[in-house]
């Protein structure tokens, strides 16, 4: 190769490029609608260690700097209500330990307002800035002793005493006994008084309008741990003293947020209790009583978010925003592989859900227009994704995170005229210009018919550099989930494998989210029915390009994708090479050694095992291990408290048994979002083995 050829050589995506990215979070913007604050992570490779700072940028475009310096987590930025002012939280001074931070808009540094030991939650401002309410949880009464005697803290723990069935959570760990309370801190002293104890929690505060009282949530049955769907909506005096359980209706409660006049409560959930499948819809309840009306109507969308990515995973709660007339309410929608912004009418009939209004998830543009007129609009309809997304105070500006197909995220800003039509987007940051460089495959997007004639939807990765004339190995991957979806976001594992010379393709089978609850909810109680069809229905759809070499085809998925990995390599032999990733094989294992507890009844629709065996058994993968004989690579995390290691496990073995090449790759420390929120040495090392795998077999 001479020089110039080398010179020319394009550069490709590649496993440590996780160490590259600039990743955007938490926007907020000011109550006057001139600037934004948000959060931007980055990663130190020398000692994988992951720091987050606050940015500002000037709404109109004209200026975008670094708010906060240093090697900390500055998260959760929030906006005081006369603007000047900051609060955040920050582990600035101890690493182990956040605290409440302000900082002064016009510079200054960042001063600690709380001395607390614990986690911090969500909080917010009072509506006179005078203020705080938080969602905080204090340590264990033993754990803060064990600090405080050298030798105790380093022989650390001697036994868990265990008395309810949330006792652990992916990404957290074993929970200490001390439940989430709410907490306001005085915000020029920093003094916190406690409002709530005992043995349950509350969270998701919010101040009333004329701040004399707090809105929260909290499941207070008798067995919170097993009766996971009675969470209810509370009113508790600013200054403490008894609450009060808003009148509502059966079923989930998430995301409550005051209507301006403070007469008012919207919030997020569910139609029934159980069946997770069903939509996140929207309703309002009086303060006055008359229970919770059902402002979705016939709207067949899922009112939150629901996709895939592996780079931007905004994770600020999308909670529904008010209009400043208190006639309108806007919510996030998963839709087709996108999450879009609709605004719904707060007060009109109630629908029950099946009648009213209709929307069809598949509409765009064409539902735009007459925000204060018609029963439902879009906010936000181009193909993508939205992250978390802020209003002024006036409802005149919105600030969101957006991701595409070939852009991880950017913050984007969007002037409202005076009935709600948004105007064109503003793109405030150049995150990651160096993917500028970076050369990617095409991307295709596809319908097509499932074995009974449903439509599915798509997406097909060529490599970089793409010959129509040539045959290429194929990777197909499959979500997580089931109750999720693939979209129109960025996703690096995807342009790492086809940069690799793999035709890589992903889709929604039925059980996806985004398609209408009646997709979702057809597989509940029969997983690996009609959609293992549809991912077959999929793969026989690629095999017939003519681009695909049959021969080499590859399949890997993670949680419910790894779970139809392992049935997929039970049932068929059509695939040369898998890569089973943090997978569920057994559901009379899975059932009790998940965080998820009693909630696998309602997520798999399947019963407790000691009540149905049979139908536990029919739908678990190890079930059809016997059959298996494609060369598979099992990847899980040591510390995946979602899907216990023993089900990894279970398959390894399984294989070895039977003599198929298999080997076990574990990731020490990690839980079961390794491959988006991971130690980045460990998520390199993951792709790095994927690639191998499948290199060895596909090649």
């Amino acid at each position: 190769m001479t020089d110039t050829q080398a010179e020319a050589a394009p550069t490709l995506t590649a496993a440590d490029d996780l160490y590259r990215f600039q990743i955007p979070s938490n926007p907020r913007i000011s109550p006057d609608g001139a600037r934004v604050v948000f959060c931007v992570q980055r990663v130190e490779r020398e000692t994988e260690k992951k720091y987050t700072n606050l940015w500002l940028a000037e709404a109109d475009g004209s200026r975008l700097r670094p708010f906060t310096h240093g090697k900390w987590a500055d998260t959760q930025p929030r906006w005081s209500p006369d603007g000047q002012t900051i609060a955040f939280l920050s582990n600035r001074g101890n690493e182990e330990q956040a605290q409440l931070h302000l900082i002064p808009l016009d510079g200054g540094e960042a001063r600690p307002l709380t001395d607390l030991k614990g986690n911090f939650g969500p909080f917010e401002w009072s509506p006179d800035g005078t203020r705080l309410v938080c969602q905080f949880r204090q340590k264990d009464a033993d754990a803060l002793e064990r600090e405080k005697d050298e030798a105790k803290k380093k022989l650390g723990l001697s036994y868990r005493h265990i008395t309810r069935a949330d006792y652990k959570f992916d990404g957290a760990g074993y929970l200490p006994k001390e439940r989430w309370h709410l907490w306001v801190i005085d915000a020029e002293s920093g003094a916190a008084t406690q409002l709530t104890d005992g043995d349950k929690d509350e969270t998701e505060p919010s101040w009333s309008p004329d701040g004399r009282s707090i809105l929260f949530a909290s499941n207070r049955g008798e067995r919170p741990d097993m009766d996971l769907d009675a969470t209810e909506l509370y009113l508790i005096p600013a200054g403490g003293g008894e609450m009060t359980q808003i009148e509502t209706r059966p079923g989930r409660k998430f995301a409550p947020v005051f209507s301006p006049d403070g007469q008012s409560v919207a919030y997020l959930g569910r139609d029934k209790p159980g069946r997770w499948y069903q939509n996140a819809r929207l309703y309002v309840a009086a303060l006055a009583g008359g229970g919770a009306r059902d402002a979705s109507g016939g709207l067949d969308l899922h009112l939150a978010g629901s996709t895939n990515g592996d780079v931007f995973n905004e994770d600020t709660p999308s909670l529904p925003v008010w209009s400043a007339d208190g006639q309108r309410i806007a919510c996030v929608a998963s839709t087709r592989g996108n999450e879009w912004l609709v605004s719904l009418a707060a007060f009109g009939p109630d629908n029950g859900g099946t009648g009213g209004s209709q929307i069809r998830p598949y509409e765009d543009a064409a539902g735009r227009g007459g925000f204060q007129t018609r029963p439902y609009s879009w906010i936000i309809d181009e193909p993508g994704v939205l992250g978390g997304y802020t209003f002024d105070r006036a409802r005149r500006r919105i600030a969101y995170l957006w991701s595409t197909l070939d852009d991880p995220a950017q913050l984007v800003v969007r002037d409202l005229d005076e009935d709600g039509t948004p105007g064109a987007p503003r793109t405030l940051t150049a995150l990651n210009p160096w993917l500028a460089e970076v050369a990617t495959g095409e991307i295709e997007e596809v319908w097509f018919p499932a074995a009974d004639g449903h439509e599915l939807h798509g997406w097909i990765l060529k490599p970089p550099g793409f010959d129509p004339t040539r045959q290429y190995p194929s990777i197909l991957q499959i979500h997580g989930g089931p109750q999720t979806q693939y979209g129109n976001m960025y996703m690096h594992e995807f342009h790492y494998l086809a940069a690799a010379g793999y035709v890589v393709y992903w889709s929604n089978p039925r059980g996806s989210q985004g398609y209408g609850e009646a997709v979702t909810g057809a597989i509940y109680g029969q997983w690996g029915t009609v959609d293992y069809d549809d991912v077959m229905a999929w793969a026989d759809y690629v095999e017939r390009l003519p681009y695909i070499d049959p021969a080499r085809m590859g399949v890997t998925g993670g949680s419910y994708g790894g779970y139809m990995t392992v049935l997929i390599i039970g049932r068929t032999q059509r695939f040369k090479a898998a890569v089973a990733q943090r997978v569920v094989s057994n559901f009379l294992s899975f059932y009790g050694s998940s965080d998820l507890n009693a909630g696998l009844e309602h997520l798999a629709g399947t019963g407790a095992p000691w009540e149905d065996m049979a139908t536990c058994w029919a739908q678990s993968p190890i079930s059809a291990i016997g059959q298996a004989r494609t060369p598979t690579l099992v990847i899980h995390s040591e510390n995946d408290h979602r899907c216990d290691q023993e089900q990894g496990e279970q398959v390894f073995i399984a294989l070895r048994r039977l003599g198929v090449p298999t080997e076990l790759l574990l990731l020490p420390g990690e839980s079961h979002g390794v491959s988006r929120g991971g130690r980045t040495d460990r998520r390199v090392a993951r792709l790095e083995h994927m690639l191998g795998w499948f290199e060895r077999y596909l090649s």
